[in-house]
């Protein structure tokens, strides 16, 4: 599961009890060596998915961690893109990465930014928000976005419940649900509270228009609905 360049088993014990920016700050110098990184699949295909729509102005990620999602703005956008993440452990990393892009610390629950933006992106960053803390983020993408912006992200389809994936990710949110009952500070992370029914009424709400496209490069299901979409979320031009 992880390379020899990933954390060891005791570093990952003390990350899990830890918050979650402090979790990442020790994660970061081997956060690309783990599962967690998003893997270069989905990073090209939302890049493959997104061409067609663009070119794009300004870009930001969103959540950015160690700056994976740069590679995909890079290819999007023609102008400096921005990558904002609360932990300085993954900036300092994404920083040594990606030296011509810009890089700001901030909560993503209140984004530091007004119509700055022609494209935002995130990656595998939901999870580490509670269904309570969503719509602060939404509504701060959307005031970051430029009239005619888009918010894009992946999201994969529900595991079958037959299936070995559905009971790995229930029990995993079990087990993080009796740690945070019993443990401070809390360390936020859930695989399955991000439906695409919720997300998708929490981003109308916020004000996008709301549409999908499916991943197709990253394979289909045995009823051959997509394993993955990616969430299109469009803000309204100016009247």
């Amino acid at each position: 599961m992880f390379s020899a360049q990933g954390p060891s088993l005791r570093e990952l014990a003390i990350q899990a009890l830890s918050s979650v920016e402090r979790g990442y700050d020790l994660l970061a110098p081997k956060f690309d060596h783990t599962p967690f990184r998003t893997p270069e699949s989905i990073l090209g295909a939302t890049a493959d998915a997104l061409r067609p729509l663009g070119p794009f102005g300004q870009g930001l990620d969103v959540c950015c961690g160690t700056g994976a999602g740069m590679r995909v703005l890079k290819t999007l956008c023609q102008g400096r893109s921005t990558g904002v993440d609360f932990s300085a452990g993954m900036l300092a990393q994404a920083r040594s990465a990606h030296p011509d892009a810009q890089w700001v610390r901030a909560d993503v629950r209140a984004l530091p930014f007004v119509e700055a933006f022609d494209l935002a992106v995130s990656f595998g960053a939901l999870g580490h928000f509670l269904p309570a803390e969503r719509p602060a983020l939404f509504t701060g993408v959307h005031r970051a976005l430029r009239p005619g912006g888009l918010f894009a992200f992946p999201i994969a389809a529900p595991p079958p419940i037959a299936s070995g994936t559905y009971w790995a990710l229930l029990g995993f949110d079990m087990a993080m649900r009796v740690r945070n009952a019993v443990w401070r500070p809390p360390f936020v992370m859930y695989y399955r509270t991000c439906s695409l029914h919720a997300v998708r009424d929490e981003l109308t709400a916020a004000g996008f228009t709301v549409t999908t496209a499916p991943l197709t490069a990253l394979g289909r299901r045995k009823d051959g609905s997509p394993r993955a979409r990616l969430v299109l979320a469009r803000k309204a031009q100016t009247p």
